[in-house]
């Protein structure tokens, strides 16, 4: 079968502004994205897919996110494919941190339309990409391209970054196609980031470990992961008795093919509701926090896309948004992209402030950068990141804990 091919990226980025459009239609953020190999052959389209049927379905559904597992998935079926680096994506919007670090961790090249300067990487519109870590700035400079829009509105721009691959014949974008793909964001960003909003406050959240065994929060509990509910400690506080939880699972993860990935989620309560390895085997950018973050929001939202209010009310008393609980990586954040993805895939699963009364939401057992290091990477992050989320990870209090895992 022909494939649809564009060589121009006015074209290009009319497709991903179409797929912008269809998901301003279903509720989610207006975002679309293309993949196209090396001769413009069309190989996948997708858009944002955070929010279906007015709830949250996957905090990293995200249009390149999606291209980019896609990709493995077919690769995975046996699909002739070209390598990430003969392939380009082609986004409406610039990419956010997690979709930054999930390309440069598979190498694909990026053309981006519209600019974000809350959370796209390339947020102060230099092409330099402070927010980087040093290593990867090089590498995304040789492969983020952000093509002039010609014209003298508030939307043309003067081409910066990578130029686009060789087989684009026109390598610009119109005014209007600029402003519809900027303006279809900004038309859905604020109705979808209030849909981070919508969860009751700590103090009005249930314990779920009081449920029955048989109830079917529980049930879907135990169903996306078995352990679910048999560790418990003090809020915030995680401790050794955790250690053969995470233990399991970086040693499942290996088993998957990865590097020893695991993260575990708990609620306010202290109550242990996922422990999950990566899934790396089967995509190179999936890894122990992106499946763990999904499953926990895809298992929410299965609970409530059929149920009438009432039930809806139920599963957001005992199943409460994860800023009011905690995560706890095995392993800390390094320089690398995959980590990168993930301190980003942690910004888009709050979307939001973290409650003052929780901090260390984000925790981390083994470290792997200094302090210090660690708290610059932090700073150097996009102003949603920075000054709205304030992602501060941090290492677990408990030494035994950390001598569990080496």
């Amino acid at each position: 079968m022909a494939l649809k091919k564009t060589i121009d990226v006015q074209a290009a980025v009319a497709i991903a502004a179409a797929e912008a459009i269809a998901a301003k239609t279903q509720g989610t953020f207006g975002v679309g994205g293309v993949m196209l190999d090396q001769h413009g052959a069309v190989l996948m389209s997708l858009h944002n897919n955070v929010v279906r049927h007015g709830l949250i379905f996957d905090p990293t559904a995200h249009g390149e996110r999606q291209l980019i597992d896609w990709y493995f998935s077919e690769l995975d079926k046996g699909r002739d494919l070209p390598a990430p680096q003969d392939i380009t994506i082609v986004t409406s919007l610039d990419p956010c941190c997690m979709c930054s670090g999930a390309i440069l961790a598979a190498g694909f090249n990026v053309v981006a339309a519209a600019p974000d300067r809350q959370a796209g990487i390339n947020f102060d519109a230099s092409a330099t990409f402070p927010a980087l870590p040093a290593p990867l700035r090089e590498q995304a400079g040789a492969t983020f391209s952000y093509p002039a829009v010609l014209g003298s509105s508030q939307y043309a721009r003067a081409a910066t970054g990578a130029a686009p691959k060789s087989f684009f014949i026109g390598k610009t974008v119109s005014e209007p196609t600029q402003a519809l793909c900027s303006l279809v964001f900004e038309a859905t960003e604020e109705e979808v980031t209030a849909l981070f909003n919508t969860d009751l406050p700590q103090s009005q959240l249930k314990c779920p470990a009081t449920l029955a065994p048989d109830h079917a929060i529980v049930r879907a509990l135990k169903a996306a992961y078995p352990d679910a509910l048999t560790y418990r400690c003090t809020p915030q506080q995680p401790d050794a008795d955790l250690a053969p939880y995470l233990l399991r699972a970086m040693a499942e993860d290996r088993a998957l093919g990865g590097a020893g990935d695991a993260v575990a989620l708990l609620d306010s309560f202290g109550n242990l509701l996922l422990c999950l390895p990566g899934g790396r085997g089967a995509s190179g950018i999936r890894t122990a926090f992106m499946e763990t973050t999904r499953a926990y929001a895809r298992l929410r939202y299965q609970l409530m896309a059929e149920a009438t209010p009432a039930q809806r009310d139920e599963v957001r008393q005992y199943l409460g948004h994860p800023k009011d609980g905690t995560f706890v990586f095995a392993q800390g954040p390094d320089e690398s992209a995959l980590s990168f993805m993930d301190l980003g895939a942690y910004g888009s699963t709050m979307e939001g402030p973290l409650p003052l009364s929780n901090p260390a939401q984000f925790q981390y057992v083994r470290p792997r950068m200094e302090p210090d290091a660690l708290a610059a990477l932090c700073a150097g992050f996009p102003p949603l990141y920075r000054d709205v989320i304030r992602i501060r990870p941090t290492q677990v209090a408990d030494a035994g804990l950390v001598a569990a895992l080496g």
